[in-house]
C-alpha cells in the first residue's frame, strides 16, 4: 500500500502507482482541474482491459448516495487483486455527503481503491479527512496556477516530453495559453508529436503548428517597447485589435506592466551586471534581459514610473471607468504615452 502520508504531489501520486503501492483512499480537491484529471485517467489505467467490466465503478456524486457508494467498496473484487472505484463530481453535493464517506475510510476494503474527485473546490470534510490520515488515505489538493510560475511550468513539461525550446517561444506560449494548463499540455503534446524527441520548439515551429504569430504577440510588443520603435508598437496593437480573441488586452497590459515594474526594480539596482539583473528578476538566462538594456536606456526611473501610472490609468479605463473608448483605442493611446514619456510625476 502506499504510504500514508495524507498531503502528497501530483508527481509523487504518479510515482506510487506506477510502482503499484496503492493507497485504499484518494480524494483528489482543488481549483486547478487538469491534474485532477490526469490523475483520474492514471487510476483508470490500474486495472488491464479484460479486468475492468467487472472491477472498474465511475459514479456521479449527485446520482448516487454516500451509502451506495460505500456499499460498493465493500464489494469483493472478481477475478482481480483490485476493484477501482471512482466518485466524481463530489463538488456539486453537499458537505455533509461527502463527509458520511468518513464510515467507511474508518475502516476501508483493503482490495478497493476509492478515488473522491472534488474537482473546482475543497472538501470541507473533518470527519473524512481525520479518518484517512488514521487509515493512509491519500489527499492532493490541485490548486490554482500562480500566473508568474506559467514559464517554469512550460520549461518542465517540455523538458520531461524530451524537447528543447527557445526563449522567445517560451515567451509566446505563456501569453497565448495562459494559466489553462489543459489546453497548454494540449498544445505541447501536439508539438511533441509533429517535432519529435530532442527538438527544440522555435517561434517558427508554434506558428505554424498552433496558430500564434511569431511576429505579432506580446513578447515583441515589449521588443518594440524597449527600443522606442513606433512603428512596431502601432503595428502590433493593430494586429492584436484585428485578431481580438487571441489577443486579449487583459493579457498584454499585464505583460506590459510586469516589464516596467521589473525595469524600475533594475533603475534602483546598484550592481547592474546581466548576473545581478536575472537575480534580482528571478531569470534563468541572459538572453531574458534582451528587452531590458535598451529599455534602461530609453526609459529612466521617472519615466517608467510615469508610464506606470499610464498603464494603470488604461487599466481603469478598459474597465468604464472615466471613459467608454474602446480597449484597443486606449491601447494606442497608451502606446504614444510609453512613446512621449517626460518623467513627469507628482511629488
Amino acid at each position: 500500500m502506499a504510504a500514508p502520508g495524507n498531503a502528497i504531489t501530483f508527481d509523487g501520486i504518479k510515482a506510487q502507482l506506477a510502482k503499484r503501492e496503492y493507497a485504499p483512499i484518494y480524494l483528489l480537491h482543488g481549483e486547478e482541474g487538469y491534474f485532477i484529471d490526469a490523475l483520474v485517467k492514471e487510476f483508470e489505467e490500474i486495472l488491464p482491459p479484460e479486468e475492468r467490466d467487472f472491477n472498474m465503478y465511475t459514479m456521479y456524486a449527485p446520482q448516487v448516495s454516500a451509502d451506495d457508494v460505500m456499499d460498493t467498496c465493500r464489494r469483493y473484487p472478481m477475478m482481480s487483486e483490485y476493484q477501482v472505484v471512482i466518485l466524481k463530481e463530489a463538488q456539486s453535493v453537499r458537505a455533509d455527503y461527502v463527509n458520511r464517506l468518513h464510515l467507511y475510510a474508518s475502516q476501508p476494503s483493503p482490495t478497493t481503491i476509492l478515488v473522491i474527485c472534488c474537482r473546482g473546490s475543497q472538501v470541507k470534510a473533518k470527519d473524512l479527512l481525520a479518518e484517512m490520515k488514521k487509515n493512509g488515505g491519500v489527499v492532493f489538493e490541485s490548486k490554482k496556477i500562480d500566473e508568474r510560475n506559467i514559464g517554469n511550468i512550460i520549461s518542465s513539461f517540455i523538458k520531461n516530453k524530451g524537447l528543447n525550446i527557445e526563449p522567445k517561444g517560451l515567451a509566446m506560449l505563456r501569453d497565448y495559453v495562459g494559466a489553462d494548463l489543459s489546453r497548454l499540455y494540449n498544445e505541447i503534446d501536439k508539438l511533441t508529436i509533429v517535432l519529435g524527441e530532442g527538438a527544440t520548439v522555435t517561434p517558427e515551429s508554434i506558428e505554424r503548428n498552433i496558430g500564434v504569430s511569431k511576429d505579432y504577440n506580446n513578447f515583441e510588443l515589449i521588443d518594440a517597447i524597449a527600443q522606442k520603435d513606433s512603428l512596431k508598437m502601432y503595428s502590433i496593437v493593430e494586429y492584436f485589435r484585428a485578431n481580438s480573441k487571441n489577443n486579449p488586452t487583459v493579457m498584454t497590459i499585464t505583460t506590459i506592466f510586469n516589464f516596467f515594474s521589473n525595469l524600475l526594480l533594475l533603475h534602483f539596482l546598484k550592481d547592474k551586471s546581466d548576473n545581478a539583473m536575472m537575480a534580482e528578476l528571478g531569470f534563468k538566462w541572459p538572453i531574458q534581459l534582451r528587452s531590458y538594456k535598451p529599455a534602461l536606456r530609453n526609459y529612466n526611473a521617472y519615466k517608467t514610473i510615469e508610464i506606470i501610472s499610464a498603464i494603470r490609468d488604461f487599466d481603469a479605463k478598459s474597465k468604464g471607468i472615466g471613459s467608454r473608448q474602446n480597449e484597443y483605442d486606449l491601447m494606442k493611446d497608451l502606446m504614444f504615452r510609453i512613446l512621449t514619456a517626460q518623467g513627469n510625476i507628482a511629488i
